[in-house]
């Protein structure tokens, strides 16, 4: 009864995800892309863009140069078109209206340089709000950089000059490994001139020993090419304990490079070096090259893909940027640290418009030293202590402890719909299966040896529902997600999968309190509650009487101010 009312319920959410928005008069955009000859373009691709950048629909040209971009809502977007050989064009400023026609022309950086005689700029000439822009005689900017693209030949209008944004957080999380306590975080992003993207970031807890993350990321726009970035991270937890001593270390280095062979086919290789110390009176120490690649061919709105990954990454920050979320998962077995990957491969198809999208991916995963995450109520004066002699590590701040569970393997699937609601809204409702680790009841007064051992692979399903947006008057941003899977289901379906929605019922919100007058930055309100209702938990009482619980995501809760700069 309880699994058919939550089949029920999801019928009704995907029933009013996919009604149409009634009474919203969808515009179109259309044109010609030709070079400085007037000769048209075949195969070059239109991006239309939102105010912030943002892709909102893209096109490519016919064997007339021609372009059609249909279902948009009307409003105002800039026109961008890319093809090989040429610097990009942009038209920006554009009103969208029903049966909107924009022609555009593409033209190589030696036409752009010859259209105006070079002159000295006069000392009372007004200032550029780009620095870094190619102008006409005319006062005209012909050339800029944009922040999500390389070179582009400007046609009017102007644009926000790339952005140097810092970021101070203070936050309180309890119910998490390794992130218990107050933080305090401190952050700076920037993006120079010449298509460069950096990311430093640190968080350390005031007052105290309980550790530090950091990272420092570094990205090269490298135009039609592609591009390149690394980002390293590291994670110091010294509360973190086992049975021969205290203290885990991280650390990581990822790697990457897109490469773009035409405007339809792209590939993404790369690696992440791992590395984890649990120190003792034997330290031990673990270290792995991670790899991964995968490679995308879009045709029109629909893109095919193959993607090969070795590395199981942390849970998401609440903000997006920490340290956590790009390292990898560390555990125990029998007292030694160890390492969760594997071998995950998936072919995909997605396709997506404006309004919509789905994609479906067929997986098979080889899973090594799955986490098993547990919290704990002890009895005895030294908590932990019975679970630490099994091999386990423990983290006195939040409780909970951790094992490395059975290797397996798997096949599965993953769907997902997606469907754009007015105001700016959201919903996404998605399907998984797959194996996933479970663990049966077992009798009273157990041992932590035999209560991991009992963990197997099962065959289970998920369903999940996920609901997102802004509220127009507060400006709340708001995001509500619910994954159902059994109960006795104590790792995640299909652990790789990209966007993942964590099991159970999860919320968070960012409330502005201060905005500035430029809207650069302000002050917001932060909170975030992982399976707020407490489900999936397996309870095993110990010999001595203590608790062990695990579960698939362990409830916490987080809150806190971020101030932008």
């Amino acid at each position: 009864m309880k699994r058919g009312s939550h089949l029920a319920g999801l019928a009704v959410l995907i029933a009013l995800g996919a009604a149409p928005a009634w009474g919203a008069r969808l515009a179109s955009v259309s044109g010609v892309v030709r070079d400085s000859a007037g000769v048209p373009q075949i195969g070059a691709e239109v991006e239309l863009l939102r105010p912030d950048l943002s892709v909102a629909a893209s096109a490519y040209t016919d064997s007339q140069g021609q372009f059609s971009i249909a279902q948009v809502l009307p409003g105002r977007y800039a026109l961008k078109a890319m093809a090989m050989s040429f610097l990009p064009a942009l038209r920006e400023n554009v009103r969208v209206r029903r049966a909107t026609v924009v022609n555009l022309t593409l033209n190589t950086l030696y036409e752009v340089m010859q259209w105006f005689p070079a002159q000295p700029r006069t000392p009372n000439e007004q200032k550029d709000d780009w620095m870094w822009t190619l102008r006409s005689a005319a006062d005209r900017p012909l050339l800029r950089w944009l922040e999500n693209g390389p070179l582009v030949v400007v046609s009017d209008g102007s644009s926000a000059r790339p952005k140097v944004m810092a970021r101070l957080m203070a936050t309180g999380r309890a119910g998490t490994f390794g992130e218990s306590g107050q933080w305090i975080t401190a952050a700076v992003q920037s993006t120079p001139a010449n298509s460069r993207e950096l990311l430093a970031r640190v968080d350390f807890a005031p007052g105290s020993n309980q550790g530090m993350e950091s990272m420092l990321g570094f990205r090269q726009d490298l135009g039609f090419v592609g591009s390149v970035q690394s980002v390293a991270a590291v994670s110091l937890h010294p509360q973190i304990v086992n049975a021969g001593g205290s203290g885990l270390d991280e650390a990581a280095m990822r790697t990457s490079e897109t490469m773009s062979f035409g405007p339809a086919l792209q590939a993404n290789v790369g690696a992440t070096e791992a590395w984890g110390r649990l120190m003792g009176a034997s330290p031990s120490t673990v270290a792995e090259g991670l790899p991964f690649a995968s490679i995308q061919w879009q045709d029109g709105d629909s893109t095919v893909s193959y993607r090969m990954d070795t590395m199981v990454e942390g849970p998401e920050a609440w903000d997006g940027a920490q340290a956590a979320a790009m390292l990898p998962e560390f555990s125990a077995r029998a007292g030694q640290l160890v390492l969760e990957h594997g071998l995950h491969q998936e072919i995909g198809w997605e396709r997506h418009s404006h309004a919509s999208g789905m994609a479906v991916f067929v997986y098979t995963d080889d899973i090594q030293n799955p986490v098993l995450e547990a919290g704990g109520h002890f009895v005895s004066g030294d908590p932990g202590a019975a679970p630490m002699n099994a091999g386990m590590i423990f983290d006195p701040a939040s409780g909970l402890l951790r094992a490395a569970g059975p290797d397996f393997s798997t096949t599965g699937v993953e769907a997902s719909f997606e469907r754009r609601l007015p105001d700016g809204n959201q919903v996404r409702l998605s399907y998984a299966s797959g194996d996933a680790l479970v663990m049966p009841a077992l009798p009273q007064f157990t041992g932590p040896a035999q209560i991991l051992a009992a963990a197997h692979p099962r065959y289970v399903q998920t369903y999940a529902l996920d609901l997102s947006g802004v509220l127009s008057g507060t400006k709340t941003q708001w995001c509500a997600t619910y994954r159902w899977q059994p109960d006795d289901a104590v790792t995640a379906v299909a652990p790789f999968a990209v966007n993942d929605i964590d099991p159970f019922l999860t919320m968070s919100f960012a409330q502005p309190i201060h905005i500035n007058r430029d809207g650069s930055g302000g002050i917001e309100v932060l909170l975030e509650v992982r399976n707020l209702l407490a489900e999936g938990y397996r309870p095993y009482i110990l010999s001595d009487g203590s608790l062990l619980l695990f579960a698939a995501d362990q409830r916490s809760f987080g809150g806190g101010l971020g101030f932008t700069f």
